[in-house]
């Protein structure tokens, strides 16, 4: 990803034009109507502004970033003193010869130059302008930095959940190439049959959980898939039962989210030369899914069953798709283990 995605977070120059533009119009409307003299307010707002700009702009982005914000405090207001006094001599001069010689009409009576009341007050009113533009500079900061924070977490929270998705794949296919091979060393007559669904399931895998989101229709057809792979494999062992309840037609779900749940269900199967017996249900209810899984199992798998690595796999993807807003149960009983999954969902 380009370095620059963040671009668009910086402040445009229309918006910094836009914004002295503003403020040069009201403070020409507000001491022109004050004073009644509107080609007075309009010479001194000129003075002032072409003094307002460079020094607010010196503060916040030269004194601020490289004194106060790293801490050097006497560095910055002995700049900031500096660039006061500074200010302030060349606009009593200007203002004196390009304005008016009464270089203080808001006060009452003749007032002179460089007296302390007049000091404080044009340093006051120059300190005002530099808080305000620096109190919209730092929010404005602080709302981009909170966007890129939150941009860069979208992209971190991506690329793990896509890690997480790819680690499924190998697992899967590990697992099927070895029950796979054990056929071809057995000579029996499912292999081929076996390559063929692996096929489709690969087809499946590769091309087509690539969206963060798939139909759900799809995903229930690719676990049929898979249900008749494992039929092929251990033949009248296995008895499956797939019940769906509700409209599933345009609900989108996270693609091999189920997989691992069911795939556990066959996994030590034929080491123990077991019957397996499988029940998956589908239900829809409002804006949730209700996903359940029930396999029969020996006592001695228990701890197998519920620390796989699917498993593992499929819990920081929940965590990561749905924070606090799924829920996921697991409990045995009976020689018996259920699964059961409620996430959020919506339709396409």
């Amino acid at each position: 990803m380009p370095i620059n995605i963040f671009e668009k977070f910086k402040l445009p120059v229309r918006y910094h034009v836009f914004f002295w533009l503003g403020y040069f119009l009201l403070n020409f409307i507000r001491w022109g109507s004050y004073f009644n003299d509107y080609w007075y307010s309009l010479k001194s707002n000129l003075v002032e502004f072409s003094l307002h700009i460079p020094i607010t702009y010196f503060v916040i982005y030269y004194l601020i970033p490289k004194y106060l914000l790293k801490r050097k405090y006497l560095i910055f207001f002995f700049w900031l003193l500096s660039s006061l006094l500074l200010l302030y001599i060349l606009r009593t001069g200007l203002n004196y010869v390009l304005v008016s010689k009464n270089i203080w009409p808001e006060a009452d009576g003749i007032q002179n130059a460089f007296t302390f009341n007049h000091i404080i007050a044009v340093t006051l009113g120059e300190v005002y302008v530099i808080s305000l533009v620096s109190a919209i500079k730092l929010t404005h900061d602080w709302i981009s930095e909170k966007r890129k924070n939150d941009e860069l977490q979208k992209i971190q929270l991506r690329t793990e959940l896509d890690f997480l998705k790819s680690q499924i794949q190998p697992h899967f296919f590990f697992n099927t190439l070895n029950n796979l091979y054990a056929l071809v060393i057995e000579k029996s007559p499912n292999a081929s049959d076996v390559v063929l669904k692996l096929s489709e399931i690969m087809q499946y895998v590769l091309y087509e959980v690539k969206e963060s989101e798939i139909s759900l229709l799809k995903e229930i057809n690719y676990i049929y898939s898979y249900l008749e792979l494992e039929k092929l494999r251990y033949g009248n062992k296995i008895s499956a039962n797939l019940e769906i309840t509700g409209d599933i037609d345009d609900i989108k779900i996270p693609p091999l989210l189920f997989l691992p749940f069911i795939e556990n269900c066959f996994k030590h199967g034929s080491k123990n030369n077991k019957n397996i017996k499988v029940d998956i249900s589908f239900e829809i209810k409002g804006n949730f899914l209700f996903f359940t899984v029930e396999n029969s199992f020996q006592a001695l798998e228990e701890k197998i069953i519920k620390h796989g690595i699917g498993i593992e796999n499929v819990k920081r993807r929940l965590q990561l798709l749905f924070k606090n807003a799924y829920t996921l149960e697991t409990n045995s009983n009976n020689n018996k283990f259920k699964v059961f999954l409620k996430i959020p969902i919506h339709e396409n």
